[in-house]
């Protein structure tokens, strides 16, 4: 899932780019296998065809509110950090967005819960200096990974690595 280039400034490059771990699906699908079986349960309830067709026309409404939006919402909703800014993106039809300079993060922290480190992701924190405080980023996969790129990237924009000497101090 490559973040396109033609959307991307002059001398800027992807840091990471990422998007919500299939975590999140897990209880959309759920949700959808027990309307699947209710529908079986009342398919082989009724004999009437018109009680039947309002059965699946239900189950076709849960699958698409239940499964596809969360779906789509899932595949168009993405997190890139470039060597100049954070954005975030989502939308297949409608779009909308978010785009905080690198400059103005104040701090990128990360939580893991237990069910969290089963998966593989958590939440990243974005803490920002405007009036809104921070954006949190459910469910990243590699959380801790992805936490410490993006804090290299902010230390090397702040000058971080200017200050080194070859001693090591």
């Amino acid at each position: 899932m490559a973040y396109p280039s033609k959307l991307l400034n002059e001398g800027e490059h992807v840091v990471v780019t990422t998007r919500t771990h299939v975590k999140a699906l897990i209880f959309p699908g759920l949700g959808v296998l027990v309307a699947l079986a209710l529908a079986l349960f009342l398919n082989g309830l009724v004999d009437n065809s018109v009680v039947r067709l309002v059965v699946w026309v239900l189950f076709l409404a849960v699958l698409l509110w239940f499964l596809v939006g969360p779906f789509l919402k899932w595949l168009t909703t993405t997190y890139t950090f470039t060597n100049r800014r954070f954005i975030k993106r989502s939308g297949f039809i409608s779009k909308e967005g978010r785009t905080i300079p690198l400059n103005r993060i104040s701090g990128v922290d990360f939580e893991i819960g237990v069910i969290d480190r089963i998966f593989g992701c958590g939440t990243l924190v974005v803490s920002d200096a405007s009036t809104d405080g921070s954006v949190e980023l459910y469910d990243i996969p590699d959380v801790e990974k992805v936490q410490l790129q993006v804090s290299d990237e902010l230390h090397r924009l702040s000058g971080g690595d200017a200050h080194r000497r070859d001693d090591g101090t």
